[in-house]
């Protein structure tokens, strides 16, 4: 960095408006048991969605207050709360290739146990577009944003994971009707 730069860079910050603290406590409260409803779905770790919904608050934190109203802030939340769950995943995958494995959840206890349970056979990008489609409601553009894929992409591997989600459900419908007879 220049010695001309550096000056510059100070004034800015010093000029760059920030959240206030009851402001960010509101939109916390809010907002950050959704997220990490999301982060937990799509990882199956309890651990992974805490540490991920911390580190994406404070990336708005650190970040001017250049969104002007909640719903911007709500979708910066979830850009890069998505984003972060990838650079895991990558990370992991270097490690082992698990990147098509089922995550198990661990303890589904708001929600009925077989879908649950079919819900953790899918990949995570299959749960993530799951969750970001049908729970938040995004649009196939919002989703493309937020996962860092082409629009066409979404519509194409929603598609598919709607079809293999409903795939598991049907195989789990054959067991209970065999165990009826």
């Amino acid at each position: 960095m220049t010695a001309i730069a550096r000056p510059l860079q100070s004034a800015l910050r010093d000029t760059v408006t920030r959240l206030d603290e009851a402001s960010f406590t509101t939109f916390y409260r809010q907002t950050s048991r959704a997220l990490w409803s999301y982060v937990y779905r799509v990882s199956g770790s309890g651990a992974d969605a805490d540490d991920i919904v911390q580190e994406t608050f404070c990336r708005l934190l650190c970040r001017p207050d250049d969104l002007p109203d909640d719903e911007q802030r709500r979708r910066f939340l979830y850009v890069v709360a998505s984003r972060l769950l990838v650079d895991r995943w990558r990370k992991s995958r270097r490690q082992a290739a698990v990147w098509n494995q089922p995550v198990p959840i661990v303890d589904p206890a708001e929600s009925n146990q077989d879908v649950a349970r079919m819900f953790a056979q899918l990949t995570k990008r299959e749960r993530a577009l799951l969750w970001l489609a049908y729970v938040e409601g995004n649009s196939h553009a919002e989703i493309a944003v937020t996962l860092g894929l082409r629009r066409q992409s979404v519509k194409v591997l929603l598609f598919r994971a709607k079809r293999r989600l409903r795939d598991l459900l049907e195989g789990i419908s054959h067991v209970v009707v065999r165990a009826d007879r």
